[in-house]
């Protein structure tokens, strides 16, 4: 295991257990019958992964997403077998480092979709609308503001890249000739269906989700929801109680981060620049604040 001088876990090293992949914040590890995720406190913005890790940012994703597979379970196929390492002997040597920021998963073929919902028009959205009108080639009316509430969900999905190259939007019918029109269609039937469920039960909870990407797989023919599942690194969540539409609205999730790396003199490509300890502990604030109102819990 490499920690940083913050203590935040920026590599998992697992001896004797074979790594599949390395990701912008997941490591992978082959178990054999089964696959290790193990999330890291790595951080990535504008597609670069920055050198200062986000303390305990590893667990609080692994524990949103379990409340998540498990608020949906009895609908909602996932690709989680158990978050408790010890019931893998070989993984009793790190079971301390591991436990609560680790997924023991079926063995899924991932769909090459990034599978975004966005309810609010911000960000890229909010550039792409302010140019033509539309989001994603998806025609909206005129007079919305920057962050306001859109009036129906949209399903915006994008290629999956690869590390250090850019994700790139395409239209459901692109999806349909890369996947298949049934396949494509239970993408966006799901994806809206998570979303606008999560998006309700926030709303309970003091949190808008303003948009997520979710990413699903194949097992046994069935299709499942892998990976993460609207966190704070793959959601913006916003306090209801501070949003403002026509501002960019005060966030629980890395956006602070973008932010302040929009103020810096930074081409956006690798290697990316080290993050004040204050921006770096402000941004573990955020993500422990999302986790305990969303859950009701603390760490």
């Amino acid at each position: 295991m490499r920690f940083d001088a913050n203590h935040a876990l920026i590599e998992c090293e697992l001896p004797g257990i074979p790594m599949i992949s390395r990701g912008k914040v997941r490591d992978i590890f082959d178990l054999g019958d089964a696959l290790l995720f193990v999330a890291t406190d790595r951080l990535s913005a504008f597609d670069v992964v920055l050198p200062t890790g986000i303390r305990d940012k590893g667990r609080v994703l692994t524990q949103i997403s379990l409340f998540w597979f498990d608020l949906m379970s009895q609908w909602l196929p996932n690709h989680l077998i158990t978050a408790d390492v010890t019931t893998r002997k070989e993984l009793l040597p790190y079971a301390e480092d591991l436990q609560g920021r680790s997924m023991i998963v079926k063995k899924a073929k991932v769909l090459p979709i990034e599978c975004i919902v966005r309810g609010y028009i911000v960000g890229s959205g909010w550039k792409d609308y302010q140019k033509t009108g539309s989001v994603s080639g998806i025609a909206l009316r005129p007079g919305y503001r920057q962050a306001d509430k859109l009036d129906t969900p949209l399903f915006t999905p994008s290629t999956k890249a690869e590390i250090g190259d850019h994700d790139e939007a395409i239209s459901f019918d692109g999806v349909a000739e890369r996947i298949g029109k049934d396949k494509a269609e239970i993408l966006r039937d799901l994806s809206l269906k998570i979303y606008t469920t999560a998006r309700d039960y926030a709303l309970t909870k003091g949190i808008i989700v303003a948009d997520t990407k979710f990413e699903f797989g194949e097992v046994d023919g069935q299709i499942i929801l892998v990976d993460e599942v609207l966190t704070p690194d793959s959601s913006r969540f916003w306090p209801e109680d501070q949003y403002q539409p026509g501002t960019s609205p005060v966030s629980l999730d890395k956006q602070f981060v973008r932010d302040y790396l929009e103020t810096l003199d930074w081409d956006k490509t690798a290697p990316g620049p080290e993050l004040p300890a204050e921006v770096a502990e402000k941004t573990r604030d955020k993500y422990l604040e999302a986790y305990r109102q969303l859950t009701g819990k603390t760490l």
